[in-house]
């Protein structure tokens, strides 16, 4: 996974290296250089100097094959306006930005915007958000903390009933699209190749969900 992180902060750094160590491929960017010096000199990503929504600085960064972009910098505007971007002009599949202003975070989030506000935010929070990168994630709800998920039924659960895909309280089938037409499904309602699921899911239970569709 290629990921694109604005904002060398705490927040920054630490996911940066995060990421690293999971063997993702990293590009930091600041406008300070010497921010640069919390990711340690064996750092093995990449490092720009340079204002995040600036449109020569990303495509430095290469953001037209970014799996995901984290607008982390101290600037609500910044973020929102590098989440913008990123999502209408250059469709970076996985976006996110932190943003102070809950009023804010809202109409992002309306947009198709990831936010998290500062209370939740971390870095083991943003690692469970980027943890969706090969689902859809169509709705956030509650700062993040329950999301939907879209994605075609996988081929090892055709046939198999919805209650395979539940755990109460934590994954919940919520509706199922098929030939182009939605309805509410039971937990016996079997799953059909080619349906569209949409699965309410915490986000602290993005892996269990990933190993149940056969994605881990």
């Amino acid at each position: 996974m290629k990921v694109i992180i604005v904002g060398c902060g705490k927040l920054g750094s630490g996911l940066a290296k995060a990421l690293v160590r999971k063997g993702s491929r990293v590009t930091v960017i600041d406008r300070d250089p010497e921010a640069f010096d919390l990711l340690g000199e064996n750092f093995q990503g990449e490092m720009i100097v340079g204002t995040g929504y600036d449109r020569e600085v990303l495509d430095r960064a290469n953001i037209s094959r970014a799996d995901a972009i984290i607008a982390c910098s101290k600037s609500d505007e910044a973020n929102a306006l590098i989440g913008k971007l990123a999502r209408d002009v250059y469709r970076v599949p996985r976006v996110i930005s932190r943003l102070y202003d809950p009023r804010r975070a809202e109409l992002y989030r309306s947009l198709g915007i990831q936010t998290l506000s500062t209370t939740t935010w971390g870095v083991q929070r943003a690692m469970e958000m980027l943890s969706y990168e090969k689902l859809d994630s169509v709705l956030t709800i509650g700062d993040s903390q329950v999301e939907i998920i879209r994605t075609e039924t996988p081929a090892l659960l055709v046939g198999r009933a919805v209650s395979e895909l539940t755990v109460y309280g934590e994954i919940h089938v919520v509706a199922i699209s098929r030939n182009n037409k939605p309805f509410l499904p039971s937990q016996g309602t079997v799953l059909h190749q080619d349906d569209v699921i949409y699965i309410a899911v915490l986000a602290s239970s993005a892996n269990r969900l990933k190993t149940l569709l056969g994605l881990k």
